[in-house]
């Protein structure tokens, strides 16, 4: 899909391209990958890069474009990995700007309809680059609250019955935190790589990069934080199972042994050698009553030891 943006007080939305407009491609069809190798000519090695959900953010020129790939959170359908990055492609050259993602996220809509209420005007392509690599930090940080909400809902679940589901809830939030760190550190040190540009370092406007390296810097951070509770937690309730395996252990074991003590009796007793209760009529419940005593006596002394 292929929009149109132009910028007037905030990006609106037209019908066709534009000089200096905004061109936004979300998983593209055929016929727009046609029109962007063949008519923007953007190379296509940058098409290829931009395509491979693993690559790292990074800054290229090649041809007189410039390609900056940025990492941008989405929510997944996988319910294996529910939230997930994908890289944001940016490309411009001349009157040309182009940004293709190959998924579909909440961050590019929401940030158009932020420029229209705040009536922002785009300077130039690494301002709008800038703003979109802000945008992604917020973003970040709107889907790492609802990690927090999972992870207070599993650890809640936890606490009533540790059952497979739940841990591998957890596990799967884990997983996801793993990508956003991973994700943040690439954006962080590209962020860098722009903030340095020689040819570029005067235009920047200094507040703008101020908020993008505070938002990136509490991103970081809020995730290692979610990342480090999240592995204590994880550590604390394998403790907690492997606590229960062997308190388990411990009873069936205390049980056993007390099962043994009648069993071992009878054994002895009813061995096919004289015994001193062989001619008594009351042989069998001596015998019972005996084992009874001494399995009595094991329950006494092993609740006394704390086996049960």
């Amino acid at each position: 899909m292929i929009t149109y943006y132009k910028n007037n007080k905030g990006l609106t939305q037209t019908e066709n391209r534009e000089d200096n407009c905004w061109i936004n491609v979300v998983c593209p069809t055929k016929e727009e990958t046609k029109f962007l190798l063949k008519e923007l000519q953007i190379p296509e090695d940058f098409y290829n890069d931009i395509e491979d959900i693993d690559e790292r953010p990074r800054i290229e020129l090649e041809n007189g474009w410039t390609l900056i790939i940025l990492r941008i959170p989405f929510k997944s359908n996988d319910p294996k990995l529910p939230f997930n990055t994908a890289p944001l492609g940016l490309m411009f050259k001349d009157d040309v700007f182009l940004s293709l993602c190959f998924h579909q996220t909440e961050i590019l809509k929401d940030f158009v309809l932020y420029t229209k209420r705040k009536k922002i005007t785009i300077e130039n392509d690494f301002d709008l680059v800038l703003k979109l690599l802000l945008s992604s930090s917020i973003w970040f940080l709107k889907y790492l609250k609802q990690i927090n909400q999972r992870i207070k809902l599993a650890e809640d679940n936890l606490e009533e019955s540790i059952k497979n589901e739940e841990l591998q809830a957890l596990w799967q939030i884990e997983k996801c935190l793993v990508f956003f760190v991973t994700s943040l550190k690439g954006n962080d040190v590209l962020f860098r790589r722009i903030k340095n540009l020689k040819a570029h370092k005067d235009t920047y406007d200094p507040e703008l990069l101020e908020d993008v390296e505070i938002e990136l810097r509490q991103a970081e951070e809020t995730t290692s934080i979610y990342s480090n509770i999240l592995t204590g937690m994880m550590d604390a309730y394998a403790s907690v199972i492997s606590n229960n395996l062997n308190v388990i252990m411990k009873r069936l074991t205390s049980i056993s042994i007390i099962l043994m003590i009648p069993t071992l009796v009878a054994s002895l007793y009813g061995m096919n050698v004289p015994n001193v209760f062989e001619n008594n009529p009351f042989g069998f419940w001596i015998v019972l009553s005996i084992s009874l005593l001494v399995s009595v006596f094991g329950v006494f002394l092993f609740k006394k030891k704390n086996m049960f």
